[in-house]
């Protein structure tokens, strides 16, 4: 894509690609981390949150559509350390504990995704990007919600009263 990232648009672009890499690479982890999980309910959350990220996925494509650019994978180093974390950690835990481990990386991956957006949804408004920023808001949306189920689900999987 560019070479050194010159202007707010070519940034935007570039973290927008981020943003797409970051998705697809989440939908990946999804699959592994169903056929990981102990819990029937668990995971049909991740089967739940996978259709989520298809859907959020189509919103990246559809704003670099409104940009009109194709869409671009940029790396996205961040959710690549998350995914290997939590790896590392599923194969050190044992079958008692994985769905807790599962939950921590799901909270740390949401953390991280809800904070891509935020920032997206700011520089979206800084360019005047009106119809990516109601895309990028769906999306946002959509992580706070897993949020929430993930805190509800690691909650009750420790005995916390909700």
């Amino acid at each position: 894509m560019f070479e050194k990232l010159n202007t707010p648009e070519e940034l935007f672009s570039y973290k927008l690609g981020a943003a797409l890499k970051m998705e697809n690479t989440v939908l990946d982890m999804l699959g592994n981390l169903e056929s990981e999980a102990q819990s029937d309910k668990l995971k049909q959350q991740f089967r739940h949150h996978a259709g989520e990220t298809r859907e959020q996925i189509a919103n990246l494509e559809q704003a670099f559509e409104k940009l009109g650019q194709q869409p671009d994978d940029s790396p996205c180093p961040a959710i690549e350390g998350i995914d290997k974390e939590g790896k590392a950690n599923i194969k050190k835990a044992d079958d008692s504990v994985v769905d807790a481990v599962i939950l921590s990386g799901a909270a740390e991956t949401e953390h991280h995704e809800i904070a891509v957006y935020e920032g997206l949804i700011t520089h979206a408004e800084a360019l005047g990007q009106q119809d990516v920023v109601s895309l990028l808001r769906e999306n946002l949306e959509q992580e706070q919600h897993t949020l929430d189920e993930v805190r509800s689900a690691t909650r009750e999987l420790a005995g916390v009263p909700a």
